[in-house]
């Protein structure tokens, strides 16, 4: 599916829609965001930890490199590894900790990870138009077959 998002009010909108739309479960959920600087991907984290309810400000994890955010029944684990220099710097992040039951990751930079992550569930693709931008959205599992389904885009 592909999404149109005119401001950033938009792309939080559709975060927050994806979050509402995950299937009933407590699985290991994955959702890769990628797209260029600046084309929004935090911006779909926030509006989706605010549909979690999510108060605090969410920045994208830059420096940190990974952000947990507990939301009642998952925790959810915000990772930007824009920074990452080689692959194997993912080993010091202890992201396989969070890779269990519980928890759904949302991964700005996937790429960067060279094929070191779990398999998406969703794949969200950033493409920066004259104005505003086009989300493209692709399932890569059952699970997310099953989210894709449930997505009401607002």
């Amino acid at each position: 599916m592909r999404h149109f998002s005119r401001s950033a009010e938009d792309t939080e909108d559709f975060g927050a829609a994806i979050a509402r739309a995950q299937p009933e479960g407590d699985a290991l959920a994955v959702i890769y965001l990628a797209g260029e600087l600046g084309a929004g991907k935090t911006t779909l984290a926030r509006g989706f930890l605010g549909a979690r309810g999510i108060k605090a400000d969410v920045r994208s994890p830059s420096y940190t490199l990974t952000e947990l955010y507990p939301t009642g029944g998952s925790t959810v684990v915000h990772a930007d590894l824009y920074r990452l220099r080689d692959p194997e710097e993912l080993e010091t992040l202890g992201l396989r900790d969070y890779a269990q039951d519980g928890y759904v990751w949302l991964v700005e930079w996937p790429e960067r990870a060279g094929g070191r992550l779990p398999e998406a569930d969703l794949s969200l693709k950033f493409i920066v138009r004259d104005v505003g931008h086009v989300i493209a959205v692709d399932a890569n599992s059952r699970l997310g077959e099953a989210w894709l389904s449930r997505l009401a885009v607002p």
